[in-house]
C-alpha cells in the first residue's frame, strides 16, 4: 500500500460564521491550506509521517493567527508558557515539553527530546536548557508579543478567570496527524495554553495519551479542547484502545469518545486522527474547528464551521 494522508487542526470551540469577518475567514483558510501543503509535500516526496507532522505544526506555530508558538496567549504574569508533544507510531517513542518560553518551535524541541534524550516530558527552565544544547532556535519576547493577545489579558487580568484564546470561546491548540507511504503514522500537538492562566497550569497537549497519541497498530490522534476534560478522559489513548481491544473503526472510536464520553461530562472540543489504512477523522462537538486534510490522490479540504 502506498497511500498517504495528512490532517491538521488549529483549535476548536464556538467559532461562528456570524462572528467571523470575511477578511479573517480568508486569512484562516489560507493559513490552513499552506500548513497542510507544507506537511503534504514531505509525504508526497516519500518522507516520513513524523517529519510531515512536525513540518505542518511548525508552520502553524509560526503563524500568529493560532495559539501556539508565535501566536501564544499571555499568562497572568504577562509571559508565555508553551506546551507541545509528538509521538511516532512506528516505535511508540514520544517527546513532550511544557511551560517553556522563548523557544520558537516547541514541537521541534519535543522531537529532540524524543530522539536525543532518555526522557519523554521536560518542563520549564530544564527544557529550555536542553533546547540550547540541541541548538533550537530562540526568539525574543518581542517576537511573541501581539497587541491583540495582550489586550485579551488586560480584559481579565484582575479576575480569577481564564480565557479561551479569542473573543469567541475557542480552545487554542494546533496539531497534525499523518500516515506515510511506508505505512507509519505520527501525531503532534502544540499550544500556548489559556489567557491569564496561573500556577503553572498544564493542559492535555503535552501529555502523551491525553492530547497526543500514535501507534501503527491503531491510529494517530491530536486533540484540541478544554484540557482538563481531555486529561481526565485520556482521550487520545482511549480512541486507540477502542480500536485495539473492541475492534471499532477509527470513525466509530472517535464518535464514542468525542460525542458519547466527552459531551456528557462537559468536555468541549475535538480531534483529528488517521489510522494505518489511511482513513481520516476530523471530529468535534463544538460549533467549529479549524481543520483540513489531504490524501495521496490530491483530494482534500479545509474548513472552519460545523456546516
Amino acid at each position: 500500500m502506498t497511500d498517504y494522508i495528512i490532517a491538521i487542526h488549529g483549535g476548536a470551540g464556538t467559532i461562528l460564521r456570524a462572528s467571523m469577518s470575511p477578511e479573517n475567514e480568508k486569512l484562516y483558510l489560507k493559513a490552513l491550506e499552506d500548513a497542510l501543503e507544507s506537511g503534504y509535500s514531505i509525504l508526497r516526496s516519500g518522507g516520513s509521517a513524523l517529519d510531515a507532522v512536525v513540518q505542518a505544526t511548525v508552520f502553524l506555530e509560526d503563524c500568529p493567527l493560532f495559539n501556539a508558538g508565535r501566536g501564544s496567549v499571555f499568562t497572568h504574569d504577562g509571559c508565555h508558557e508553551m506546551d507541545a508533544s509528538i509521538m511516532d507510531g512506528k516505535t511508540l517513542k514520544a517527546g513532550a515539553v511544557t511551560g517553556i518560553s522563548n523557544v520558537k518551535n516547541p514541537v521541534i524541541l519535543s522531537k529532540h527530546i524524543m530522539e536525543n534524550s532518555e526522557h519523554v516530558l521536560l518542563s520549564g527552565k530544564g527544557a529550555e536548557e536542553f533546547a540550547r544544547k540541541m541548538r533550537c532556535e530562540f526568539e525574543s519576547d518581542e517576537y511573541f508579543f501581539s497587541q491583540f493577545r495582550y489586550d485579551q489579558l488586560l480584559e481579565i487580568r484582575d479576575t480569577n478567570t481564564v480565557k479561551l484564546d479569542h473573543s469567541e470561546k475557542k480552545f487554542g491548540t494546533v496539531g497534525a496527524v499523518a500516515r506515510d507511504v511506508h505505512g507509519h503514522i505520527a501525531a503532534s500537538t502544540s499550544t500556548g495554553g489559556m489567557t491569564n492562566k496561573r500556577y503553572g497550569r498544564i493542559g492535555d497537549s503535552p501529555v502523551i495519551g491525553a492530547g497526543t497519541y500514535a501507534n501503527d497498530k491503531t491510529c494517530a490522534v491530536s486533540c484540541t479542547g478544554h484540557g482538563e476534560f481531555f486529561l481526565r478522559a485520556v482521550v487520545a489513548y482511549d480512541i486507540s484502545c477502542l480500536m485495539e481491544y473492541k475492534g471499532l473503526s477509527l470513525a466509530e472510536a472517535c464518535e464514542v469518545v468525542v460525542h458519547k464520553k466527552l459531551m456528557p461530562a462537559g468536555g468541549e472540543g475535538g480531534l483529528i486522527a488517521v489510522d494505518s489504512a489511511s482513513n481520516c477523522a476530523l471530529v468535534f462537538n463544538s460549533e467549529g474547528m479549524y481543520r483540513g486534510w489531504k490524501d495521496a490522490d490530491g483530494n482534500g479540504h479545509v474548513s472552519i464551521y460545523k456546516d
